[in-house]
């Protein structure tokens, strides 16, 4: 797994061909407040059921509102096969902090 600030996730999701997929793990109140455009809502309680359905050959930006719970759920991911796996450090809200300020935040 790797880690990315919101600024070097937003470079990387600039230039990566073809871009990872946007795994938001929150709960679904959390992303009806603010969440990535093209970003899959995912909850923590819901991944080991939800990576049946998942490309493990695929690209993953795992998504929380700080940080924490988006890494523990990568690490999971990478214990059960994944291997191309990015957890967002500071999470969603480093995002609304740094690049994009319009974004809601609670």
């Amino acid at each position: 797994m790797r880690e990315m600030s919101a600024v070097q996730l937003q470079e990387y999701l600039d230039s990566a061909q073809p871009g990872p997929i946007l795994l938001d793990v929150r709960e679904p109140w959390e992303y009806d407040i603010c969440a990535l455009e093209d970003s899959r809502l995912a909850p923590m309680r819901q991944i080991p059921a939800a990576v049946h359905d998942m490309d493990p050959d695929r690209e993953y930006v795992v998504i929380c509102h700080h940080g924490i719970r988006s890494r523990q759920v990568a690490l999971y991911m990478e214990r059960i096969g994944f291997k191309h796996l990015i957890n967002l450090n500071g999470g969603i809200d480093a995002w609304a902090r740094t690049i994009d300020l319009q974004m809601d935040t609670y």
